[in-house]
């Protein structure tokens, strides 16, 4: 699996993006200096693209795949795909505070440490649905690990799309997600323009 090394500070500098996005306190006292030249509208668009990729944590072409099963759906295709992005179980586990950041949830759902309706899903891509029910398993609960999480993440107040009851390590999806309910910083009118080339 293609793994990204370039350090997490470094590149959210690069693409104008806030650490707190990826669920890190750290604020990085760089700035970047940029050169002076306008970016090309083909440089801004890839600029959304990269922005939305590195915050989901997603590759290229899981990224079109889902960019190609939202331009299917009813509704605005920009709009479906950052929905989409949304519904993945690692996006969920981290949004509950089940996990300090995307990464992490991804570590968590692959070491079968997650339930979703009862059933063990190790797959960190898979869409939940309205009234999935999301827990981590009994067995891990008890490790340290999780108090340590919760400790971190309390202060973080899940979106009213999802209910969390971080005592029991666990959550439920009680709505789709609207677009104006995520706080993504990505533009996606630009992701759809850069596509539909």
């Amino acid at each position: 699996m293609a793994i990204d090394r370039t350090p997490v500070l470094k590149r959210c500098r690069s693409l104008g993006i806030e650490p707190m996005y990826l669920g890190i306190d750290k604020k990085s006292s760089r700035t970047l200096t940029r050169s002076s030249g306008k970016m090309s509208e083909y440089g801004l668009q890839l600029r959304e693209k990269q922005k939305a990729k590195f915050i989901y944590g997603i590759l290229e072409k899981p990224f079109h795949n889902l960019y190609n099963k939202a331009q299917k759906m009813q509704g605005l295709a920009g709009e479906n795909l950052i929905i989409l992005l949304e519904l993945r179980l690692d996006n969920v586990l981290f949004r509950l505070g089940l996990a300090r950041t995307r990464k992490e949830a991804r570590q968590i759902v692959s070491h079968k440490s997650v339930l979703v309706n009862g059933k063990c899903v190790n797959i960190p891509s898979y869409r939940v649905k309205v009234g999935d029910k999301i827990e981590i398993k009994e067995k891990s609960r008890s490790s340290q690990k999780y108090k340590e999480i919760v400790e971190a993440t309390d202060g973080r107040t899940p979106p009213s799309w999802l209910e969390a009851d971080l005592e029991n390590l666990c959550g439920t999806v009680l709505e789709r997600p609207l677009r104006e309910q995520i706080d993504v910083p990505v533009n996606e009118t630009l992701i759809v323009e850069l596509y539909s080339k």
